[in-house]
This record gives structure tokens, sequence and C-alpha cells, in this order.
């Protein structure tokens, strides 16, 4: 797949077969891709604009788990935090 990576300012091209894309909050046609790239061990996580990309960061599949770990640790931080505040409401 000559585009499965993309570079700065090119068009959206099909997702490899394990990849998601996820919204900005912000709205405006901002959108993060994950897209695993198994033959290289790496994961791409591209940010878009409507549908150009506008910059790639490859990370590695070792590194990648240490950030679903740093993501799970920050919703559960998050989450306990949220219960926290409901309960000294009651």
């Amino acid at each position: 797949m000559e585009e499965a990576l993309p570079r700065r300012g090119r068009r959206v091209t099909p997702l490899p077969r394990a990849g998601e894309t996820y919204a900005d909050q912000r709205g405006e046609g901002r959108r993060l891709r994950v897209a695993w790239h198994t033959e290289r061990d790496v994961v791409v996580l591209s940010l878009w604009r409507d549908n150009v990309c506008t910059g790639t960061f490859q990370l590695t599949a070792a590194d990648a788990a240490d950030l679903v770990d740093v993501l799970g640790a920050g919703r559960d931080v998050s989450y306990a935090a949220a219960l926290g505040q409901r309960r000294a409401v009651r």
C-alpha cells in the first residue's frame, strides 16, 4: 500500500485492516487516525483536517502498549475524581 503512511498534505487513503479514526471534540473536520502497520511493527497516529493529513507520528508497538496503559490510568483517575465529586454532592 504505497500511501499507507500519510505525509503532510496527502489526501485520505484507505485505512489498513487494523485502524480507527476519532473525531476531535472541537469539530471543524479534525480527526485522529490510528493505523497499525504490522509489517513494520509500528502504530501511526495521524492528524487530519477534513480529508487532508496535517501530521503523523510513528510509535513502536512496545510504546503503543505503554500509551494504552497511560490512557487507561488517566481514565481511571478521571472516573475516580468524578465519582468522588458525586459523593460529595450527596
